[in-house]
């Protein structure tokens, strides 16, 4: 599949069932994409599978990507079904609460960790062991990272420190992926309008001990920019892409 896309493309999106994640599976079915809807919870991701038009081309998957089996099987169901995964979308994220440093529990630590790093290793672990193996050769990775990574928010250790380490796993498994012809890239997202960034139209902490709310961008965008991604010919690749509400506190943030 070097420079060239099948007529019959198939994504997998972890963390379907709302937010970015969403937004991104309803770009990529839009675009003709047939997309795997993953998620912990059945009855979102079948609310979204519900706004797809072409029922065929979806597959609704409960997932938990923090556990190794249930990632597996989540590849063998989208094989299984489209025999094939051109293109993942790992995107399943959480965080923990915004406690001060020395009041942030491990079992809370642990959690980020698990879902954020863990899963997205085990993600990327199992796309690459179907990518390399399926004809034509490869496919396309995008992990989900963040602005934060690089520009923390106050009381986020764990969300940060998770995110900068996908930026060294995105690095890794470009570089690995070469000889399979697996593209791997990683999105920076800030301030996408969904339910987790709703306190932020109202105030939010900010480095300087000051409460202010902060503008946000239509998730739509998001969704709108993993497809740019997901569309490129494999002899290309963004490697990291930003996208972001352009007045948010970033560049000079703190």
């Amino acid at each position: 599949m070097q420079g060239k896309w099948s007529d019959h493309r198939v994504a997998i999106v972890t963390g379907a069932g709302s937010g970015i994640g969403r937004a991104a599976a309803l770009a990529l079915s839009s675009d003709g994409f047939s997309v795997v809807l993953a998620g912990r919870r059945t009855e979102p991701l079948d609310a979204v599978a519900a706004q797809v038009k072409v029922s065929d081309r979806i597959l609704v998957m409960p997932t938990n990507v923090s556990d190794e089996a249930s990632v597996v099987s989540l590849f063998d169901a989208a094989v299984n079904r489209f025999g094939r995964v051109d293109v993942v979308f790992n995107n399943a994220g959480v965080s923990a609460p915004g406690v001060p440093l020395e009041d942030l529990t491990l079992s809370h630590w642990r959690d980020v960790v698990d879902v954020n790093l863990t899963g997205m290793f085990l993600c990327v672990r199992q796309a690459f062991r179907v990518m390399k193996l399926q004809h034509p050769q490869g496919g396309r990775i995008i992990n989900n990272g963040s602005i934060s990574s690089v520009a923390p928010r106050p009381n986020s250790i764990a969300y940060t420190a998770t995110k900068h380490a996908v930026t060294g796993l995105t690095r890794a498994a470009s570089l690995d992926g070469r000889k399979y012809h697996i593209a791997v890239g990683q999105i920076d997202v800030g301030n996408a309008a969904t339910d987790m960034t709703q306190r932020m139209a109202t105030g939010v902490l900010q480095a300087n001990g000051d409460v202010a709310a902060e503008p946000r961008m239509d998730v739509s965008i998001v969704g709108q920019s993993v497809l740019y991604m997901a569309n490129l010919p494999l002899e290309a690749n963004v490697l990291f892409h930003t996208v972001m509400a352009t007045n948010m506190p970033f560049v000079g943030r703190g």
